[in-house]
């Protein structure tokens, strides 16, 4: 085949050695083994196999993290069809592959996108390589479509058999274009290391947040909003206040591991066979129960630095958080990464039962209960370094002019968008450094998350309030783009409430104008609004909530991604899906129905509501 190879050095022996292929990332056969050996100067009749080299004959079990999570040692059946469609790997590209195959599983996902396709494309800017709807559809046509996932044909089979080749070859599509897109102006996801696929999906859907299709918003089947509980613990008063979030992260309850002693022995064992440079004893895993990390997601934990409005001072305080609304798909994110006494990454090799179905409506927030005290609605005073402190005092900013590099670096750390814009308006655009403090000062307070509101600028001054559905009546549409839009036939009402609503985007004004065909006929309530806009009315408006899909806690698990590893800036990512009943692995660009899905080993997991 012509492909690099790896032989395993303790497994040569007269008779062969485990050489693998990661080009096709599965073990293969040398013909020409010991002939390749000896340019290295190996003679492999003189060589014998170590005690821990690994060969066909050994009676081992597979318990390495490579070797389960991608169900090495199976004779996988490779899938072909719609959705059964690999990605390349492009370096280190698996995060991004895994987190894709996931998120085009889902329903609302496929219909916006692929669904949309002939919109979507017909109303692509001049350069669509740099419109992620576009990106996004194309991407998801060639996953779903089943084009690019065919079985070969007779012919390719005798070829193959000619040429010593024993499986069928998948190809996959390369993502490269839409990585280009996505990952542009990132520090991160714009190199070639390995990333963490926790974070590429947070950062996707601050895109699909960011770039809407009209009022059409997939993942708002991921939104959901989180109480949380904070009380003072010398007071005993209470604060409650909601923010919106799109996964849960569940802790590691090692304390819980139902195999101590063994872990115990083995880490006493291995640290031994170190010392003495002996092969090292068979892994042994530890294995936590999932009720012990629900348990441990549900228990008070301690605030650092809280500042209690009751005594006007620092204080104790303890913080629980529950949920305010169940989202239609719940994405469940194993804390597996933490790092140690050193400050070095390390990752925990643990099994979790995780349930085929959860039910968590037992964490449904409650709210103030009776005879609790709420805490005095009192901000701690902003501390501002004494350089800035002029600048700020002598510099309002236009809410339009609001460094946008800093609030994405801000929401890339989980932060709800519109306490990032807050954050950095009220800090004079002074970097993310200064406006993250001022996000630790105030993400106690109710309207945190809410869109930034100025008496000066009338309502929501957030210039991407427009993502959200604001539609602040200080935002004039240019009249020459209103004039492009009612020349081709179309309301002037329609084309005011379409650049509004897409920020004056012309090419996005008119794919909103075909996906909102209502507004033709209640386009006198925009008439009517303009005749009627004053400061006051708009002042007094009251920005939307974030749109939540609540209902049942019940869900069902229909995919899960892994990752192997000791770090999230190194391994390899891996992602399972059931599909027609039956589980499948996507490992890059191969689609295999799976033969043992390692549930128990994932990192983050999909599950989906099921109605009562």
């Amino acid at each position: 085949m012509g492909y690099p190879l790896a032989v395993k050095l303790g497994t040569i022996t007269p008779d062969g050695a485990d050489v693998y292929s990661f080009q096709e990332e599965e073990p293969v056969l040398d013909p020409h083994l010991a002939k390749h050996l000896a340019h290295f100067g190996i003679d492999m009749l003189h060589m014998h196999g170590t005690e821990n080299g690994l060969r066909d004959n050994d009676i081992k079990p597979r318990v390495s993290e490579w070797e389960v999570i991608q169900e090495t040692g199976t004779k996988l059946k490779p899938m072909y069809g719609p959705g059964y469609t690999g990605l390349k790997n492009l370096g280190n590209s698996c995060y991004l592959s895994s987190v894709m195959q996931a998120i085009f599983s889902i329903p609302e996902f496929q219909r916006a996108y692929v669904g949309n396709l002939p919109r979507i494309f017909d109303y692509s800017p001049l350069d669509p390589t740099q419109d992620f709807n576009t990106q996004m559809t194309k991407l998801g046509h060639g996953l779903l479509s089943g084009q690019y996932s065919k079985p070969p044909v007779k012919s390719e089979l005798i070829e193959q058999v000619m040429k010593e080749e024993h499986k069928p070859q998948q190809n996959g599509i390369s993502p490269r274009m839409f990585k280009a897109f996505v990952s542009k102006s990132h520090p991160e996801f714009s190199s070639n290391r390995q990333q963490d696929a926790q974070e590429f999906f947070l950062h996707l859907v601050n895109l699909v947040e960011r770039n809407r299709i009209g009022s059409e918003n997939p993942s708002d089947v991921f939104r959901f909003l989180v109480e949380e509980r904070i009380q003072c613990c010398q007071t005993r008063k209470v604060r409650y206040t909601e923010r919106v979030d799109y996964l849960m992260q569940l802790p590691v309850a090692m304390e819980a591991a139902t195999n101590k002693d063994e872990l115990i022995a083995y880490e006493l064992t291995r640290r031994e066979a170190e010392a003495n440079r002996r092969p090292l004893p068979e892994l042994v895993r530890a294995k936590i129960p999932f009720s012990a990390c629900l348990q441990a997601f549900s228990e008070p934990e301690n605030v650092d630095d809280f500042w209690s409005s009751a005594l006007q001072a620092k204080s104790a305080g303890v913080k629980t958080s529950r949920f305010a609304s169940f989202p239609e798909y719940l994405v469940v994110q194993i804390k597996k990464f933490t790092f140690g006494l050193d400050w070095v990454p390390k990752k925990f090799d643990v099994s979790i039962d995780m349930p085929d179905l959860l039910d968590i409506n037992h964490l449904r927030a409650r709210g103030l209960q009776p005879g609790e005290e709420e805490l005095p609605d009192i901000s701690p005073p902003i501390v501002i370094p004494d350089d800035s402190k002029d600048r700020l005092m002598n510099q309002l900013i236009d809410p339009s002019d609001i460094d946008e590099s800093s609030v994405m670096q801000l929401a890339e750390m989980g932060f709800p968008l519109e306490a990032c814009r807050k954050a950095v308006y009220f800090t004079g655009n002074m970097g993310a450094e200064v406006a993250f403090n001022w996000i630790i000062v105030h993400m106690e307070e109710p309207d945190f998350a809410e869109p930034l509101t100025m008496p000066g600028y009338g309502g929501a001054a957030s210039a991407g309030a427009s993502v959200f559905g604001a539609t602040g009546l200080d935002n004039q549409p240019p009249e020459e783009i209103v004039a492009i839009i009612t020349s081709m036939g179309f309301h002037r009402n329609q084309a005011i409430q379409a650049l509004r609503a897409t920020n004056n985007n012309l090419e996005r004004a008119l794919d909103w104008i075909f996906s909102h065909p209502e507004f033709e006929e209640d386009s006198d309530f925009v008439i009517e609004m303009e005749n009627n806009a004053n400061a006051n009315i708009i002042s007094e408006a009251k920005p939307e909530g974030p749109r939540v899909k609540d209902g049942s806690g019940m869900y069902e698990l229909f995919a899960f991604i892994s990752h192997m590893g000791t770090s999230t800036m190194s391994g390899h990512y891996v992602c399972h899906i059931k599909k027609e009943g039956r589980w499948v692995i996507y490992n890059d660009h191969r689609v295999c129905a799976s033969e043992r899905p390692p549930k128990d080993l994932g990192y983050m997991y999909f599950y989906h509501r099921v109605p009562r």
